[in-house]
């Protein structure tokens, strides 16, 4: 259901933006650009920086250096009330004492629409967020998933150029986390409205946005479709904190298409994806999931051994010691046994291999 009257929404644009606290740089010389009617997630770590450059946006803080444009305005120095944004907050952030009408409607009233027209907008916005018939209703009477519903209708009533979800999700259970990812995604998408998603969920940002940006440090560390940095980590830090991955350390033979790690017995020599310089060191990164078992020893491959099985629903992770590397590596296998059993079990000798195409090079940060 499209809302009437609403147009696709404006592009947001940060460009060198930079802020400090006493010594500590919070964000550091950082340009971001969303595009109209696209939703981008900002996601890291405690401390990344992603909530300060959210809080820039809202006006709430104010960039020692850059500038926030909206469309074609630069908002860097506006009041947060003059920049026509929409934000939904973790704890929700409604009125107690007020109905859900009330609570959507409270920006409107705050503007100075008129009653009939104001209450033809929380209308429509009850119908948005599938609340029909509960206007009269209290939060406290309301399910955590039907408060944040209330929280985004009244965002989104003002006709919002841009909406801020600061951890939106943050406070629901797993399974209503969930179903609510796929109702602000669909909202966000049927309205076209420009959206930033402000979370430390890894599962949550590749669910709902269209871009995700991997923060550290206060700098944006890799910007780009959630399967595209997934698969194609730039750093060391997006490849472990965007899923698990295995991590080999080393340098690169005279062939130029291996790569050397310290192993148990010396060094072990590992396939590249792509020829490199040899003697540079370098940091291969490869996935759970891309790494294959098989039973027994077979040729090729890393001969290992089982010490670790966990079943996780639709896939088993497994912990397999390698000794010729000396160490533990992870491997993800999709379920397809029984509901609870696992291929592998505990003590098995195992072969473990995996493609050279499917590891990737990325840089030691």
């Amino acid at each position: 259901m499209a809302v009437a009257g609403r147009e696709a929404g404006s592009g947001l644009l940060l460009t060198g933006i930079h802020k400090s606290y006493g010594k500590v740089e919070a964000v550091k010389n950082l340009d971001l650009h969303v595009q109209g009617g696209e939703l981008v997630a900002l996601l890291g770590p405690s401390g990344c920086g992603k909530t300060t450059t959210l809080r820039m946006v809202a006006g709430f803080e104010t960039p020692d250096a850059g500038t926030v444009r909206i469309g074609d305005e630069n908002v860097s120095r506006l009041p947060p009330h003059k920049r026509r944004l929409g934000m939904v907050f973790q704890n929700y952030s409604l009125f107690p004492h007020r109905t859900v009408a009330e609570n959507i409607g409270f920006g409107l009233r705050m503007a100075g629409i008129a009653k009939a027209a104001r209450d033809a907008k929380i209308s429509e916005m009850l119908d948005l967020v599938q609340l029909q018939g509960r206007g009269d209703v209290y939060p406290s009477k309301l399910s955590g998933g039907q408060q944040q519903r209330v929280a985004l209708a009244r965002s989104l009533v003002v006709n919002p150029k841009v909406l801020l979800l600061d951890e939106p999700l943050g406070a629901l259970d797993k399974s209503l986390r969930e179903s609510m990812q796929f109702e602000i995604r669909g909202m966000q998408q049927r309205l076209g409205i420009t959206a930033l998603l402000v979370t430390h969920d890894q599962e949550e940002a590749m669910s709902m946005a269209d871009k995700v940006a991997v923060m550290n440090g206060g700098r944006i560390l890799q910007i780009g479709a959630p399967a595209s940095i997934y698969d194609r980590p730039n750093s060391r830090f997006v490849a472990e904190f965007l899923g698990a991955s295995n991590i080999f350390e080393g340098t690169v033979g005279n062939d130029g298409s291996s790569l050397l790690v310290s192993g148990s017995q010396g060094p072990v020599s590992l396939h590249l994806p792509e020829p490199n310089k040899p003697g540079q060191s370098l940091v291969l990164s490869v996935r759970p999931e891309r790494m294959a078992l098989r039973l027994g020893e077979g040729s090729g491959g890393f001969a290992a051994r089982v010490v670790g099985a966990v079943f996780r629903g639709n896939y088993a992770a497994y912990q397999v010691e390698v000794p010729a590397l000396g160490r533990e590596l992870f491997v993800y296998r999709q379920a397809d046994g029984p509901l609870g059993s696992t291929t592998y079990h505990l003590g098995q000798a195992v072969t473990l291999d995996w493609a050279p195409q499917d590891g990737v090079i990325v840089s030691a940060e």
